[in-house]
Formats: structure tokens, sequence, C-alpha cells
């Protein structure tokens, strides 16, 4: 049965989707500033996977007495690779061929402020990536441990950017990532 909208009475149109009503989405988005001679020489808005790890991590602690996270990282990789939902902490480092080419000694710290309208964001404080090499960066992810290439975190989400970042030594790349719950 079709509603006014044109949809199905049990359908949400989301973007260009339109999937079953379910009641709550949960989605983010990493916002990359590409800096060169500290001026921006791009900007993108790229959406992501939260992967089912992020998921249940969610779940058991909302609902199930889980270990909060208290501080979560932002790592960037250099594969040519799109994120699946089934991607852990154990396996995104390798999957992805996370990226160590720059200055920060780990992943940066992903530092938010007070969730406000439905969205928690750290675009006060973006995690800042110094380019030490000349490179490729496809993408961005959200985990729980700071060490490059540790696979012992849980991972909460990953994105392949729309359009890879050909970066170069004393780049900088600002990485804000924004995770949105709604009801629909």
């Amino acid at each position: 049965v079709q509603g006014k909208s044109g949809k199905q009475d049990n359908e949400v149109a989301l973007d260009v989707l339109v999937c079953p009503a379910v009641g709550v989405v949960v989605g983010g988005h990493f916002t990359t500033e590409h800096l060169r001679d500290g001026e921006v020489i791009s900007t993108s808005i790229d959406k992501n996977t939260v992967v089912d790890e992020g998921l249940m991590s969610i779940l058991s602690i909302m609902f199930n007495a889980g270990t909060a996270i208290p501080t979560w990282y932002v790592g960037i990789f250099g594969g040519n690779y799109t994120p699946l939902s089934t991607d852990t902490g154990a396996n995104v480092a390798v999957n992805a061929t996370e990226s160590a080419a720059y200055a920060e000694a780990v992943r940066q710290t992903w530092v938010v402020v007070a969730p406000s309208a439905n969205q928690i964001t750290n675009s006060a404080s973006k995690a800042t990536f110094t380019i030490n090499a000349t490179t490729t960066i496809y993408g961005a992810f959200l985990i729980s441990t700071s060490t490059i290439s540790d696979t012992l975190g849980s991972l909460m989400a990953a994105s392949k950017f729309a359009a890879s970042r050909s970066v170069v030594n004393l780049d900088q790349l600002l990485i804000t990532y924004t995770i949105s719950a709604a009801n629909v």
C-alpha cells in the first residue's frame, strides 16, 4: 500500500535509497580538509560504514551493562579498500592498509563535546595528521586504540573517501568524524 508520499507506508526515504522502516538509524560521516602550505586545497564529506562490531558495542554498552570505551581514535589508510560491515579492530589495519605516513606517533584522539541535536562530533578539535611522505590516503576509521596497526581495539566506523588524497611531506589532513542517531 502506498501512502501519500508515494512510498509504501513501511518505507523511509534516506537520500536516494528507500529502506524498510527501522525505528532508529545510526550513521556518520568523515569531513576531511587537506591543507598544503597552510591553505585548504580540498574539503570533502564522506559517508561511512558503522560496522557490526561498533553497533554491537553500542547495544552492549547501552542495554547490557557493557564496558564503555572512554576514548576513541581516528586512523587513516592507504589501501584502495572499501570498508565492509564485517570489518573489526582486529583486521581493519591490514585490510585497509593503515597508513603511518604522518609525524604524530599514534592514531589521533577523537576529542568530542557533549552530544547535541542527536549527534556527537570532534569538529571543535579536529584529528590532525601531519604527513611526512609522498603517498595516497584513501580513507579513515574510528577505533578504540591509539597504537598504529594495533589489532586489539574495537572498530566503530570506516570510510573510503569518494576521492583519494595525494599528499606530500608537510601536508596536513584535518579529520572530523560526526556520528548521528535518528528516529525514522
